[in-house]
């Protein structure tokens, strides 16, 4: 009777075992709707993270690869995708009542077992625990604390950005190395080119790149959900770079793929992103359709009959001739009158102009950006970036960079610095009028309050 060959022994328990402990857990725990998403989302970490785990290990000495055939950049995809899955949906579904930091553990034996009995295949070095520690820190936990915020409706801004890099790095990472690995072409490395190819690469990738981070912030700040579409947003959004384009983040991962393609002449990464245009376009647009048409109905059609989906606009589009949000700005602050006087100046639209003393609430700083709803406030610097969206698609890309993580805060530092940091507004005794703004701050501005006060009042 012939021995089992060890190598093909490893390499099918690995492919099998996840799978059947993962149908055994989902059976067993009848996961949710929304515990599904999340375990989902945690194999969509997980397949990237796992993926770079493992050549960091090969490179850094951590634990290297005794096989053939079946390999993507010399990484076994059987072990690889069976590790996303004991990292990822397996654990978020089978202990997502336990405590993540017990989970860790847990998972930590399995691998201390796992992981020494993968031989010949995988070949561990003294360092190795060092590997699975990163490993820990950078798959397991992100994958589940993803699964865990998706399944609970918690933590918005910490799921998205957990999304945004997820998605992330199966575009722009993985999805070029499996074009260039199946096609067998070869590619160049940016970094190798002269100073300052590479700063003037990075900085041309980030324009459509900003286009999809500004998309997934608007889905957040004024949705109230995020891009995947089972964790979708609760208010149509056409606030922001929706006023100019309608599927930014399509536009945006299609125009990255293909400028990827011409920065590592590579033309089967640019034809990923081509496929992704005829994809969005082909199928997902019905998809896409049909669902926003049944969710948001009438308010949905008439966007869309003004919004085109890939070309954007060079002005914004609002439902109404009404203004959306109201830019307040004190009257008593000499820059900042100029600041409401080069707004008016630039036709804005869907934006009104009103001193920030007459706020019917008060407690306002020197310039604050409201919504007409009372949903979304914002100051200083993220208040100036959002009047820009009103003017036009240019200044709009402008003030999408200002408003970025990060970003904002550092202007606001350096504003703050100079002396323009917000300060409060004393609110106008009732009765008393000041004098009138330049601009559109006029009479309209007075219609504005006094309808926007009865509406509050009702």
């Amino acid at each position: 009777m012939n021995a089992i060959d060890p190598y093909v022994a490893v390499r099918v328990v690995s492919f099998y075992l996840p799978i059947v402990l993962l149908a055994a857990a989902v059976l067993g725990a009848k996961p949710t709707r929304r515990e599904i998403v999340g375990a989902a989302l945690a194999l969509v970490w997980n397949i990237p993270a796992i993926l770079a785990l493992n050549l960091a290990a090969m490179s850094l000495g951590w634990w290297t690869f005794d096989a053939e055939g079946g390999l993507l950049l010399g990484v076994p995809v059987d072990l690889w995708l069976a590790w996303a899955i004991l990292w990822g949906p397996l654990p978020s579904i089978a202990f997502r009542r336990m405590p993540i930091v017990l989970v860790a553990a847990i998972a930590l034996a399995f691998d201390l077992v796992l992981m020494p009995a993968a031989a010949p295949v995988v070949r561990l070095h003294d360092n190795w625990l060092t590997g699975e520690a990163a490993g820990l820190l950078l798959g397991l936990l992100p994958a589940q604390c993803l699964a865990r915020w998706t399944a609970a409706d918690s933590q918005l801004y910490g799921r998205a950005s957990l999304q945004v890099a997820a998605f992330s790095g199966l575009t722009m990472w993985l999805l070029p190395v499996i074009a260039i690995q199946a096609s067998g072409t070869a590619w160049r490395n940016p970094f190798e080119w002269p100073a300052p190819i590479p700063s003037v690469v990075i900085q041309l990738l980030a324009v459509p790149a900003l286009l999809g981070l500004s998309a997934v912030q608007e889905f957040v700040t004024r949705g109230g959900g995020t891009p995947i579409p089972y964790d979708p947003p609760r208010r149509i959004v056409t606030t922001g770079v929706y006023a100019y384009v309608a599927n930014p983040m399509q536009l945006s991962a299609a125009l990255l793929l293909i400028a990827l393609g011409a920065v590592v002449a590579n033309v089967f990464v640019a034809a990923v992103g081509g496929m992704s245009v005829i994809y969005a376009a082909g199928i997902a647009h019905w998809d896409e359709d049909a669902d926003l048409r049944q969710r948001f109905g009438g308010d949905w059609a008439r966007y869309r009959g003004q919004v085109r989906r890939w070309l954007p606009r060079w002005r914004p589009w609002y439902a109404d001739d009404s203004p959306i949000a109201t830019l307040y700005v004190s009257e008593q602050c000499g820059i900042c009158r100029e600041v409401a006087s080069w707004y008016s100046a630039r036709g804005v639209r869907g934006l009104e102009i009103v001193p920030a003393e007459d706020h019917p609430h008060g407690g306002l700083t020197r310039i604050t950006y409201e919504s007409q709803d009372g949903r979304y406030r914002a100051t200083g610097i993220d208040a100036v970036a959002r009047a820009l969206e009103h003017i036009h698609f240019g200044w709009a890309f402008a003030g999408f960079a200002m408003r970025l993580p990060g970003v904002a805060a550092i202007i606001q530092l350096i504003v703050d610095a100079s002396g323009g940091e917000p300060r409060p507004v004393r609110r106008r005794p009732v009765g008393v009028r000041g004098p009138r703004m330049r601009g559109i701050a006029g009479c309209r501005a007075r219609e504005f309050r006094f309808a926007r006060a009865a509406r509050m009042r009702h």
